[in-house]
């Protein structure tokens, strides 16, 4: 039996050393924290002992960014015992990674890189993401990707590939929103339409942050998803249409590059609640 996601309905903030002290405070600002695994996969020392501190006040949720869970290879078993080891030192509330190839071989990419969506690929996926639920004995969420390409190769739509995982595996998935707008302006498609065929009624989290805008070469618009930036209002209005359908879900605000003082980022987490409770409270009185 697999330990399933429990974190609160509420704003959550990827959480950076600088803010310990703020997140320390008396009032509560936020619903949960988030941290990358990868970063607490030492032996001891003052990172575990903020982890330590952080998770009595507050829910965590460990978030992955190294399994490469679509590589061609079997996963990496140093590195899953790592991860098991740590969510035993701090046991989660909720364990996510994404639907991304990160390794070939003996090379580590510092980068979450597509996947073709076929029959061959579905498999694989399915075998790692079981893997990992057995190795950890808790449900993982599987987050979309933000993509620049796409492969000829492809046979299965992405929120198809995702629901198909979601079914074999009885993983949860983690609907990043961000990267629905980044991918859908890149790839010239809906936003709406992604999000009218993603399985929403899989998600257990959600994902907002905020991208960097340029061009391509033949000067159509192109985003990055950079997490540099507050969260754009195309994303914002997304997540209230999504949130309008799912009801109130945990949501986290990844701000990871030019991170901000405290209150910028308390702010966009502050957002994030009053639309949940929006939400709520309209529910409540259509009740």
């Amino acid at each position: 039996m697999l330990v399933r996601s429990t974190l609160p309905a509420d704003a959550g903030v990827g959480f950076k050393p600088q803010h310990r002290d703020a997140l320390l405070a008396d009032d509560a600002p936020i619903g949960f924290v988030e941290i990358h695994a990868e970063n607490y996969m030492g032996a001891g020392g003052p990172p575990h002992a903020m982890l330590s501190a952080l998770r009595e006040r507050y829910a965590l949720s460990i978030h992955g960014v190294g399994l490469s869970i679509g590589g061609l290879r079997p996963l990496d078993g140093e590195h899953l015992a790592r991860l098991k080891a740590l969510c035993a030192r701090h046991p989660p509330a909720s364990f996510s990674e994404h639907l991304a190839w990160s390794s070939h071989g003996e090379v580590f990419y510092n980068d979450l890189l597509p996947l073709p969506y076929t029959p061959e690929t579905l498999a694989r996926v399915c075998e790692h993401v079981d893997a990992v639920q057995a190795a950890l004995g808790r449900e993982m969420l599987l987050e979309n990707p933000s993509t620049y390409v796409l492969f000829e190769t492809s046979t299965i739509a992405e929120t198809d590939f995702l629901r198909e995982v979601a079914r074999r595996t009885g993983c949860g998935l983690l609907l990043d929103v961000n990267n629905v707008v980044v991918s859908a302006t890149n790839h010239g498609t809906s936003a709406e339409a992604y999000l009218n065929a993603f399985p929403l009624e899989r998600v257990k989290e959600i994902h907002l942050g905020g991208h960097a805008e340029t061009h391509d070469d033949a000067g159509a618009p192109l985003l990055i998803d950079a997490h540099g930036t507050p969260v754009a209002d195309p994303v914002w209005t997304l997540y209230e249409r999504t949130i309008a359908r799912t009801g109130a879900l945990p949501t986290l605000i990844e701000w990871d590059n030019d991170v901000p003082e405290w209150p910028v980022l308390a702010a966009e987490a502050a957002r994030a609640r009053a639309m949940l409770r929006a939400d709520a409270a309209a529910r409540k009185d259509a009740a």
